[in-house]
């Protein structure tokens, strides 16, 4: 009889334990991380009798959490990667709504600013179609100002942001120790601690999310968590610290470094993978490409239309002023060499000056000195090295369309400098010019047949292939006009002064020939057609007229002319499309963004959904158990109240 008992109490207290792992499923049907669990039921050990071995009952041995870690590392792994892709394409479509909007980009500005200067090509002594252009220039560096400056934020947010996710990242780590501490204490008692097991991978998960990790699990229950190539941030009860440092070699930038007992790792490069790793990526692949190319595109404008214009004549009859600041001002040359901080002498500063904006790139440079004077040139972008230069060479060393001199300070072997000719140059383009009347619209001289001439010959007016920028109207009022005769009898076309080239110039009757004369530094060239007659003469002369309009005649030409990426032999481009080639590959950045983010998302829905089949609470099948395990302990109630009955049979039939 007492057998008896004791099974039916042990089948209510086993059904008692499947209720409450029932109800705890239930219960935590939407606790994020959560692995159902179930109790392991096994028989006690029987007791032998005269009949052999009568059964004890039954006993939960243990609860188990139904978990997969195959299953738990794909969630991790495809939550990673996931997360990396949206972080980098949130950033990639403010970008490319900055660059490709009609109200912020700058095609639309560079359209308007070549109409307005074809509208005052038309009529180049008309003052208001001057002004015009003038506003035009103005609105251009104002929207070259504009991107620089959104830019510039987008830099700034993405360090808040990678401070922010850096010290959640350190919370989460400070989390995984301590679940590791107390799994570790817990378990030592002989049984899982489910739930302490489900909050720590929970926290490992939302981990992932801010920056790639690797999991190793360690035979005591804990497991080591490590970011990049392996540097641990959780070993097991001890977290180490993430955070943000200004960047060593830009300080205008912040840097992720791991702070582990009294050391500090910069390990920004090696960081894939989660939030920090999407804002890292579009950082490094993308924003320091987009400041650099409207950049290089800014430098290129101011510096073409102000040699331009130093080659033209303005309604004064004085050279051409500059219509964009320097290109080489000290506001603009300071931005363009940073020291590391731990340099020899950090304050330390190199002169980036711009010598010719076709050859430009996009890229940045290391500079790195072997010696006081020596150094070589990595470019960033492909890792090319050349060198090595000498420092106080003279003239001073050039590659890639700019000069390097030391402006101040010190520098020893061993010292680094980061050099960025074209990112912030954007920001400082501005027009100078304050009066219409200073563009410089008219060529600095002309030509005219002579009236007595008997021939059909012409001579077309004359544009200026070499000379001092800017040209000195003084200087060539002294040297022009140039009497340039025909002698029929041995063809050849001879000058008054300067020199011809070729010479002696052998005119080719009804042909056009190319005339050039060189006359005091200045190179002027034309073309003959026609047929002359002997004596024919024409004369250079300098040029007063107000309504000329050929030197604007060459600016409107910088529209399509082939003024950038010329390195290296290149073909080169124009303006339009050195800013459409950024379009566009902002847009395909942004395409491939938008089509990453939806294939991740898929991958993460299929390791979550596969992770869910095995460990997610079913309601149903709990709805079920709970019928079961109340049948079942009613049951066991059953059999209580039946070894009552015989037991109160056999006490009454004593009596």
């Amino acid at each position: 009889m007492a057998d008896l008992f004791g099974i039916g109490l042990s089948g209510l207290k086993s059904a008692q334990t499947q209720l409450s792992v029932t109800g705890q499923n239930i219960s935590n049907v939407n606790t994020p991380g959560y692995s159902r669990q179930t109790a392991i039921q096994a028989a006690q050990v029987p007791t032998l009798t005269g009949a052999g071995y009568l059964g004890n009952g039954s006993k939960v041995v243990d609860v188990e959490r139904i978990y997969n870690q195959f299953l738990t590392n794909q969630v991790r792994t495809s939550t990673s990667a996931n997360a990396e892709v949206n972080a980098f394409q949130s950033q990639m479509e403010q970008l490319n709504t900055l660059v490709s909007s009609t109200a912020t980009g700058i095609t639309p500005g560079l359209q308007n600013y070549f109409d307005a200067l074809q509208t005052a090509i038309e009529d180049p002594a008309n003052l208001p179609a001057r002004q015009l252009f003038l506003s035009e220039a103005e609105g251009l560096a104002s929207r070259f100002n504009t991107v620089q400056s959104s830019l510039t934020a987008q830099n700034q947010f993405i360090g808040q942001q990678m401070s922010t996710l850096a010290d959640q990242a350190s919370r989460l780590a400070t989390s995984v120790a301590q679940y590791n501490d107390s799994i570790a204490k817990a378990a030592a008692n002989g049984a899982q601690p489910n739930d302490l097991l489900d909050a720590r991978d929970e926290a490992v998960r939302q981990l992932s999310e801010l920056v790639g990790i690797t999991v190793v699990p360690q035979d005591d229950n804990q497991i080591n968590v490590f970011v990049g190539s392996g540097q641990p941030l959780v070993v097991g009860n001890q977290a180490s610290t993430l955070a943000v440092a200004t960047g060593a070699s830009d300080p205008s930038r912040v840097d992720i470094v791991l702070k582990s007992g009294g050391s500090t790792q910069d390990i920004t490069s090696l960081i894939s993978g989660g939030e920090l790793g999407g804002l890292l990526r579009y950082r490094d692949d993308v924003l320091d490409q987009a400041l650099n190319a409207v950049g290089r595109l800014s430098l290129a404008i101011a510096d073409q239309f102000n040699q331009q214009q130093g080659q033209g004549l303005d309604l004064n009859g004085n050279a051409g002023s500059l219509l964009f600041n320097d290109i080489n001002s000290e506001a603009l040359v300071d931005g363009r060499s940073r020291a590391r901080a731990n340099n020899t002498d950090p304050n330390a500063k190199l002169d980036v000056l711009i010598s010719d904006t076709s050859q430009l790139s996009t890229s940045d440079y290391e500079v790195v000195f072997s010696s006081a004077t020596q150094f070589t040139v990595r470019r960033t972008s492909d890792d090319n090295v050349t060198g090595p230069y000498d420092l106080s060479s003279v003239p001073p060393p050039e590659l890639d369309g700019f000069t390097i001199e030391l402006d101040s300070g010190s520098i020893a072997s061993g010292d680094r400098f980061l050099l960025s000719p074209t990112r912030y140059a954007a920001a400082g383009i501005e027009v100078v010019m304050q009066e219409p009347q200073e563009l410089a619209f008219a060529a600095p001289a002309s030509a005219d047949a002579s009236l007595d001439n008997r021939g059909t010959g012409s001579l077309s007016q004359p544009t200026l292939s070499n000379g001092p920028t800017p040209i000195d109207p003084a200087t060539l009022q002294t040297l022009l006009p140039i009497d340039l005769s025909y002698d029929a009898a041995t063809g050849e076309l001879s000058s008054s002064s300067g020199t011809l080239n070729p010479s002696p110039l052998v005119i080719n009757a009804g042909q056009s020939n190319a005339v050039e004369v060189t006359v005091g530094g200045y190179t002027f060239s034309m073309s003959m057609t026609g047929t002359s007659k002997d004596g024919d003469t024409f004369t250079l002369n300098f040029n007063e007229g107000v309504a000329d309009n050929r030197n604007a005649l060459v600016m409107s030409e910088l529209q399509t002319a082939k003024v950038l990426g010329q390195a290296n032999g290149a073909d080169g481009f124009s303006f339009v499309d050195g800013y459409g080639d950024l379009v566009q590959r902002v847009a395909t950045y942004t395409a491939q963004a938008r089509t990453d983010a939806q294939s991740s998302a898929a991958v993460l829905q299929q390791a979550t959904n596969n992770r869910d089949s095995v460990s997610a609470v079913s309601l149903d099948e709990e709805a079920a158990n709970l019928i079961k395990f109340e049948q079942y302990y009613n049951a066991s109630a059953q059999v209580i109240q039946v070894a009552r009955t015989l037991f109160d049979t056999l006490i009454s039939s004593i009596r």
